[in-house]
């Protein structure tokens, strides 16, 4: 019994130290891989940027849940013990999909509505999204959910990815952009602007200079990661606190000089590959 009883726990052991795995369609998803490090510092990750393939909002649903499809069973190849879908158009256009075809947890970035919307004193919140998003119909069902009282001013962002893709968030380019998406919005009188895609915190300092300091700025990062470990407690896959050595992988399926330069500060101990996948 004993020594049944040891195999168990050492099955157990290996399963709970297996990388949490995430994907995005590019270097965006880093914004919720950041917060989940932070929060869960005894996890190793393996993080998938399909630069390649970015972005994904202009994409129809058919394409985004095949790529999501090849995504998720790279890492379940890897070994990952469940996946962050870290894409707001992954989520809503493939999550259901994923769920329904693989056995593991999945953690899905939906639009940070609900708190928005909740918080509002004006009436008016702002969403700046992807196309793929924005039309998708788990978008539509969040929305109507909880903003039956509230004004909502809907944004694609259209053009801001590839700039961010490209290293270009200072450009005078994504400058003009957003000036172009996000001012009209202070027409309505908006309170709060919800982020609908995992590379737009990267441009929080130039959406806080065109709103204005009245205007809060809501992202999925923190909620994400807070999520991830309540499953991964629910399910015993937290992994144990023991000395070993933490590792972050990081493939991206183009040139890797943006991905380096945008997590540059972000824990030692990753390792950062051009791979296609």
């Amino acid at each position: 019994m004993g020594f049944f009883l040891h195999l168990y726990f050492k099955k157990t052991l290996k399963l709970n130290n297996q990388p949490i795995g995430l994907f995005d369609s590019g270097i965006g998803g880093t914004s919720i891989w950041k917060e989940v490090i932070k929060l869960l510092p005894n996890e190793n990750t393996i993080y998938l940027a399909d630069s390649k393939n970015a972005p994904y909002g202009e994409k129809t649903a058919e394409d985004i849940i095949a790529l999501s499809v090849k995504n998720t069973e790279y890492l379940i190849a890897k070994g990952c013990k469940i996946i962050i879908v870290a894409c707001n158009t992954a989520t809503t256009n493939a999550i259901d999909y994923l769920r329904s075809n693989y056995n593991i947890p999945f953690i899905g970035i939906e639009p940070a509505i609900k708190p928005a919307a909740l918080l509002s004193k004006t009436g008016a919140i702002g969403i700046l999204a992807t196309k793929g998003t924005l039309s998708s119909k788990l978008f539509e069902k969040t929305a109507n959910e909880y903003t039956k009282n509230i004004t909502k001013i809907e944004q694609d962002g259209e053009g801001l990815v590839p700039l961010i893709e490209a290293g270009k968030l200072n450009s005078p380019e994504l400058a003009h952009l957003l000036t172009t998406y996000l001012k009209p919005m202070l027409n309505f009188n908006i309170d709060h602007l919800v982020l609908g895609c995992t590379h737009y915190p990267y441009l929080i300092p130039q959406i806080q200079q065109i709103l204005g300091e009245q205007v809060k700025i809501i992202d999925s990062g923190e909620a994400v990661a807070k999520q991830t470990k309540a499953v991964l407690e629910r399910n015993n896959l937290l992994a144990e606190i023991m000395p070993r050595k933490i590792k972050h992988q990081l493939y991206i399926n183009s040139s890797k000089t943006v991905l380096e330069n945008i997590i540059a500060t972000v824990a030692t101990n990753k390792d950062i590959f051009e791979q296609e996948f």
